[in-house]
């Protein structure tokens, strides 16, 4: 079953929106009891900005956010789910209100959980011949929605969102592999052939992105020619390899910047930059702003969490 084109008709959206407006009252990210769990509440529109996220699922139960991302555009809203299955930089603009706030929960990946997931479901999932995909928005189906909404009503309940909560989250996940684009999910999770190539130097690079970087050495990672290797990751990622190295340092150094109240010169050197200057022209270039007027914004748009404590990848939320 699939949603009506007025989400606010259907009970079970509104008890949603109910849920998440009680949940999460402030702006900005909000922490659960239940782990990878976060509720995302936005009270004005946000223009187009550069984003990294990290593979999860992103669930909007009011308002719509946009992707762009290799000349493709993903909507997610009460009708479609994000789901992101290696990290990505792309551009994402939010429409939302203070009368009606973009509400959203956001679920990092388990990757451990997805991966014994993918073994229980072996061959009795739908075979289905589909490529892999680096993010993909799927329709919200009768049986996902139905699940979000108990996960959201254990959430509202300190008991049950810690007895709860971790099926409920497993349950999700395997509506999603299961959907209506389960096939590129799982094919992306299962991380072969060449997308599995790639998905390994993007670990590589999230952990090693601070050091010397070349497309060269990138390319042998993937035990792949130069030529290749940047097809297949600009295929992947839309972008190149070191254009995707440059993004990662930049993040990374945004968020050093917010959460752990570095300057600008010492977040530059700690993500690998030698030169504070050459730091300053790539940031206001990504971001739009300077260093310290962007953090400035984004403390007075956003409360930021902490990242989760298993984060194999780094990611602008």
């Amino acid at each position: 079953m699939q949603l009506t084109d007025d989400p606010l008709q259907h009970p079970a959206q509104a008890r949603m929106v109910g849920l998440l407006q009680a949940l999460a009252v402030d702006e900005g990210y909000t922490l659960t009891a239940v782990p990878g769990v976060r509720l995302l509440r936005s009270n004005r529109p946000l223009a187009r900005t550069p984003v990294l996220y990290d593979p999860g699922i992103v669930i909007v139960c009011q308002g719509v956010k946009r992707g762009y991302l290799g000349g493709q555009v993903y909507q997610y809203d009460a009708q479609h789910y994000l789901a992101v299955s290696v990290p990505v930089p792309f551009t994402m603009e939010t429409e939302a209100t203070a009368e009606a706030p973009l509400l959203a929960i956001y679920l990092h990946l388990d990757l451990q959980l997805a991966a014994d997931l993918l073994i229980e479901l072996g061959e009795r999932a739908a075979s289905t011949e589909v490529p892999a995909q680096s993010m993909m928005s799927s329709p919200m189906q009768g049986a996902m929605q139905a699940t979000v909404l108990r996960l959201l009503e254990a959430l509202a309940d300190p008991l049950e969102a810690d007895v709860l909560g971790p099926s409920l989250v497993r349950e999700l996940y395997f509506r999603v592999l299961t959907g209506a684009q389960g096939g590129a999910m799982r094919e992306a999770l299962a991380m072969r052939g060449r997308f599995g190539r790639i998905g390994k130097v993007l670990r590589y690079i999230h952990a090693a992105y601070s050091t010397a970087l070349d497309v060269e050495a990138l390319a042998a990672q993937a035990e792949m020619s130069v030529a290749t290797f940047h097809d297949h990751f600009r295929s992947i990622t839309g972008t190149s390899p070191m254009q995707y190295v440059k993004s990662t340092r930049l993040h990374q150094a945004r968020l050093l910047m917010l959460r752990q109240g570095m300057t600008a010169e010492a977040a530059s050197l700690a993500v690998g930059y030698a030169s504070p200057s050459q730091f300053n022209r790539e940031f206001k270039r990504l971001f739009g702003l300077p260093p310290a007027a962007e953090v400035a914004r984004m403390r007075r748009s956003f409360a930021l969490p902490p990242a989760p404590a298993d984060a194999v990848y780094l990611s602008s939320h």
